[in-house]
């Protein structure tokens, strides 16, 4: 018989965990026959001696079948979804489904809030005017059907004990465990029903894992949790230093995706969310090379099929399209602020991590899981790694509604930026990839 105070000693003492008293832990959530001293008590002991790939990857099986596993078999054709760590100004998902989609690969995403410096694609699309992302399991299917992607939140159905075991790991400060990371990412993405996933790890100052070495191990253990359970996995890292992409915010974000779809964004967001849907193309078997799928993917954007799924999709989930055309029916801010140069010369450093807690303080972002985001406000970036800069020239439209923390906010910004007079190199986001789908 399995006891919580005999797994807990175990895993206390370094021992590996037995498939079985993993699943009957997880399963003791439902049952409601695990306290939540014990659980917490088996998360530090899981964060002090760690877990090893059977473990993680039994603990991944056990959540994600804690609720519903989506059955897509209905809908012919590839499924792959991309989950990205997050960051600041990390807008991808809402430019490469689109894009995928429009190249033949089926989109099954379910997404995230932001929480502190990094920013939530739920939040993002509920800033266009009457875009549900709480839809039932049902529409999820037909949506996906009609428009060839869906996004919509963790629904009570996918993975119910991974809301109970993120809240106890906030609650206990034990988040920063990878097998607990990679188990709560993939439990979730896996119920989804996907034949694949990308996944994009971010790594950097703005990353939620700053050390590069951490974010490669991450995004290992994940493929091989990914890949173990059957599914075809491709990971990125990608440089999260600065923001991706000139804006910071909600509404400000939308009206930058869209930009993108339509060929006019700027290089890096647009490179990168090009990058992640030749990938998701390449597993889904719609091209024979990577050189290929990016080749597809650019002519989805080239020939406006991207920026019409992307107007399905709105539509589907119920809000105005005509966002697409008119970005001014997007939430606006009652002020705009200019910040600028001090001084003249190039943008050596642009810090991701106060651009994105200067946002969250004007109301763009969460400090606590139940604060209220205000969709109108953020940053515009004119100014980045490498661009010249001359006294007096602004380098960021700051967005503004409440000013209470304006003042606080102003400083974060200025304080990110870093100059020197001389060229300045600008590396490629991508660092590396690593591929799981023998």
């Amino acid at each position: 018989m399995v006891r919580a105070v005999d797994v807990i000693r175990k895993k206390r003492d370094g021992e590996a965990l037995a498939t079985a008293e993993i699943d009957w832990m997880v399963e003791g959530i439902a049952r409601g026959d695990v306290a939540d001293y014990q659980w917490s008590a088996l998360l530090m002991a899981i964060v002090l001696k760690g877990m090893d790939r059977s473990e993680t990857v039994a603990l991944t099986d056990a959540m994600m079948r804690s609720g519903v596993v989506v059955d897509l078999s209905a809908t012919p054709g590839a499924k792959v979804d991309k989950h990205s760590t997050g960051g600041v100004g990390d807008k991808t998902s809402l430019i490469l489904a689109p894009i995928a989609a429009a190249a033949g690969v089926l989109v099954p995403m379910v997404s995230g809030r932001g929480l502190g410096h990094t920013g939530g694609t739920l939040d993002k699309l509920e800033s266009i005017p009457g875009f549900t992302v709480d839809v039932d399991l049902d529409r999820y299917r037909e949506i996906l059907g009609e428009t060839g992607l869906v996004l919509i939140g963790q629904t009570k159905e996918i993975a119910p004990a991974d809301k109970f075991l993120y809240a106890m790991r906030d609650a206990t400060s034990t988040v920063e465990s990878i097998p607990l990371i990679a188990a709560s990412i993939m439990s979730k993405k896996l119920a989804e029903g996907i034949d694949g996933l990308v996944l994009d790890v971010k790594t950097g100052g703005g990353a939620f894992m700053v050390a590069l070495e951490d974010s490669r191990l991450l995004a290992e253990t994940m493929c091989d949790v990914g890949r173990s359970m059957g599914k075809k996995m491709v990971a990125l890292i990608t440089r999260m230093d600065q923001p991706l992409g000139r804006a910071v915010g909600n509404a400000v974000e939308v009206a930058e995706s869209v930009a993108c779809l339509k060929g006019e964004g700027p290089e890096d967001l647009t490179g990168l969310s090009l990058d992640l849907a030749a990938e998701m193309v390449l597993l889904a078997g719609l091209a024979g090379t990577l050189d290929e799928a990016r080749g597809i993917c650019e002519r989805t954007v080239a020939d406006g099929t991207a920026l019409e799924r992307f107007r399905r999709l709105i539509a589907a989930q119920g809000g105005d399209p005509r966002v697409i055309d008119d970005p001014g029916l997007l939430p606006q801010p009652r002020r705009t602020i200019e910040l600028k140069a001090d001084r003249s010369g190039r943008v050596a450093r642009l810090d991701a991590r106060p651009i994105g807690d200067a946002t969250m303080l004007l109301g763009a972002g969460r400090a606590r899981v139940d604060s209220a985001i205000d969709p109108a406000v953020g940053v515009i970036l004119h100014k980045k790694l490498g661009d010249a800069v001359e006294l007096g020239e602004s380098l960021c439209t700051i967005l503004v509604n409440d000013e209470s923390e304006l003042e606080r906010a102003v400083a974060k910004i200025a304080a990110a930026y870093h100059w020197r007079d001389g060229p300045v190199e600008t590396p490629s986001l991508i660092v590396d990839r690593l591929v799981r789908v023998e």
